[in-house]
């Protein structure tokens, strides 16, 4: 059992590490660029959309600007009401830490070193469906949905944040 425990957070320290070494020889985090537009905020939107009912999966979609402040909000039909806050604060989340909520909810997940993601801040979520908006090299946007599971939450996210490109 200790044996678990140990590779658990050995596990957890490397993600961490891989996370910032990825960072630096990127030259750094993403910079936050100007806000998303409207017109970009519905192609966004509509990539998201797509893919949700290409698959029957009614959700919640969200989208704000580099500010963190909302664009646009879609629940689609038949959506538990909570999804509305949770796939705002997924967007929110990705936005605010620049990059996939993905990346927490594995480091998360392998416990150890990754459980002090809990003491971030208020409000945020550690689970996949919240994905950057990069245009230019630089996040205009996140986007975050709610409604299936985590990865098919994901799997959205990632569809209309791909239609911005």
């Amino acid at each position: 059992m200790r044996i678990t425990s140990l590779a658990k957070a050995a596990f957890g320290a490397a993600l961490v590490l891989s996370l910032a070494q990825g960072a630096l020889a990127q030259g750094g985090p993403l910079p936050y660029g100007a806000p998303i537009t409207l017109a970009q905020a519905a192609k966004v939107m509509a990539g998201a959309e797509a893919e949700a009912r290409k698959n029957n999966w009614n959700v919640v979609i969200s989208i704000v600007d580099s500010g963190g402040h909302l664009v646009m909000l879609h629940r689609m039909d038949n959506v538990q009401l909570g999804s509305v806050d949770i796939a705002t604060g997924k967007a929110t989340t990705a936005l605010k830490m620049r990059r996939p909520t993905k990346v927490m909810q594995d480091g998360l997940a392998a416990g150890g070193a990754g459980w002090r993601m809990l003491t971030f801040y208020p409000g945020i979520v550690l689970v996949d469906g919240g994905v950057l908006v990069v245009e230019g090299g630089k996040i205009i946007g996140a986007i975050g949905v709610s409604g299936v599971t985590s990865e098919q939450d994901g799997q959205i996210a990632k569809a209309g944040a791909d239609a911005v490109k």
